[in-house]
């Protein structure tokens, strides 16, 4: 049995969409997303949040969420199934997410084209961890990321050498979300 979307479709879409465009647009900084909503697990409000304001039929998403999700997501988003990482707009990680090299990554005519990586983590919070720079950041940030893959940092930077092709990545913590645009350098510690 498929649980609700948004309670409001309209108000907590445009307010998903908002929490989006400002994680974009201040890389790092965390915004919170998805209140009420309660998608089948594994999936966590925020990516949820950010799936039903963002994807719909001319956008395919890939995940690893199970058959539960896959119904929920459909059923909501609207958005057509990726049969492979490589084939979907967004990406949704709620395991071990595929690498960076194996997402669209645009071309150099079409950018924009790149993937967006979802990746659920343990937990994100401001303050300390990870050192970003880059556009959207007066000197540098700090970002603590519980859950992200070993060798991360080494595969954003091969990723950020891409520009303007690139995947944008998006952190997701239960409510809680912090974007990485391709723009953004990541340095550990």
């Amino acid at each position: 049995m498929l649980t609700p979307g948004f309670a409001d479709p309209v108000l907590h879409a445009q307010a998903a969409f908002r929490a989006v465009l400002d994680a974009m647009s201040r890389p790092g900084r965390v915004q919170l997303a998805g209140p009420g909503l309660a998608p089948p697990a594994p999936l966590m409000r925020a990516s949820a949040a950010v799936l039903l304001s963002l994807a719909d039929a001319a956008t395919p998403v890939w995940h690893d969420a199970g058959a539960d999700a896959d119904a929920w997501l459909r059923f909501h988003a609207g958005a057509p199934v990726a049969t492979t990482p490589r084939d979907a707009a967004f990406v949704l990680a709620t395991g071990a997410p595929p690498t960076l090299a194996a997402l669209d990554a645009g071309t150099e005519e079409e950018p924009e084209r790149g993937a967006t990586l979802l990746i659920q983590v343990e937990a994100i919070e401001e303050g300390t961890g990870l050192r970003l720079t880059g556009p959207g950041i007066e000197h540098e940030h700090r970002l603590l990321v519980r859950g992200l893959p070993d060798g991360f940092v080494a595969a954003w930077a091969a990723n950020r050498a891409l520009f303007p092709r690139g995947v944008d990545v998006i952190l997701c913590a239960w409510d809680r979300l912090a974007a990485l645009p391709r723009t953004v350098a990541i340095a550990e510690g």
